[in-house]
């Protein structure tokens, strides 16, 4: 797949409902995006927070009554809980988040009594990105959960993003593993993880992607740059999957992509048990419908 359209034109061909439950679904951009999804038939919502406000958004958007619910919970955290809770139990695939601040959402997904997240598993987050000046999706991780990344968190972020990849139909996708430079250095830590990690795939430690770094962006992404620089790559600038070496890296380059270079993004929190969809409150419409999208995609649908 090459563009977001075509993940929802992906799975509005899988022809199933995907349940995804909205912790405070009460926000106008969150009730758009769940409404074109479910008239596009990929989706059943189960909105939880004020019902009152929820039916008065909903005036807005035509939709069967029988093609969604409502659950009424007006306190944030109590709706939040309520929603992990459905997904944790099977009774939702999907978990989304509304109005609810971010802390107070992950606050939930991360409870060791209520939450989403198996002992001792990693929690990340990759992305899928649209570029106008990259001939197919670009993922990247980690942009929105680990500040450092250590090995075997960068390890995680990986194999997360690969399996990312497989869903959108790449078999083998080449994984960068970005740095200012393709050199090892004991000046940057990030570059020894980066060697570390490519020897670990060369040994088959790391299935199903090809991967090399350190790398910067050009060789990751520029066919020209390989014989420029004289480095030879298995990427050869046709990455799949970029690897940001922490947050402030990963967060700043992907909004610079959005502000300046016209891009458009869906992305998921990785690790845990079932997807979990988590955008700023002031996020379009259209973002969160292809996040919506991927989710679906990546949702084990019982």
């Amino acid at each position: 797949m090459k563009t977001l359209n075509e993940i929802a034109l992906k799975v509005k061909s899988l022809n199933k409902k995907v349940r995804i439950a909205i912790a405070v679904a009460e926000d106008a951009n969150t009730i758009g995006a769940i409404s074109r999804s479910t008239n596009e038939g990929f989706v059943h919502p189960i909105m939880i927070g004020s019902k009152a406000r929820i039916m008065e958004l909903l005036k807005d958007f035509s939709l069967n009554d029988e093609s969604f619910d409502v659950i009424d919970v007006s306190n944030h955290e109590e709706a939040t809980r309520e929603a992990v809770r459905m997904v944790k139990n099977n009774e939702a695939d999907v978990l989304m988040k509304g109005l609810v601040g971010t802390d107070k959402f992950l606050r939930e997904v991360l409870s060791k009594e209520r939450g989403l997240l198996p002992p001792k598993a990693i929690m990340s987050y990759t992305c899928a990105l649209e570029l106008p000046k990259y001939h197919k999706l670009l993922l990247i991780s980690d942009t929105a959960v680990l500040p450092a990344p250590d090995l075997n968190q960068k390890i995680a972020m990986i194999n997360y993003s690969v399996k990312m990849a497989h869903n959108l139909g790449i078999a083998k996708p080449k994984v960068a593993l970005i740095s200012s430079t393709e050199k090892v250095s004991e000046a940057m830590p990030n570059t020894i993880d980066y060697a570390l990690i490519s020897k670990m795939a060369e040994r088959g430690q790391i299935k199903d992607c090809l991967i090399d770094g350190p790398l910067d962006i050009f060789l990751a992404c520029d066919p020209k740059a390989g014989d420029i620089k004289g480095v030879q790559s298995p990427i050869a600038g046709n990455a799949d999957i970029l690897i940001l070496p922490n947050l402030e890296t990963a967060n700043a380059f992907y909004k610079g992509l959005m502000l300046f270079a016209g891009g458009e993004l869906a992305g998921l929190i990785q690790g845990t048990v079932k997807p979990v969809v988590v955008m700023s409150r002031s996020e379009s419409e259209n973002s969160k419908y292809y996040c919506i999208a991927l989710s679906c995609l990546m949702a084990e649908v019982r």
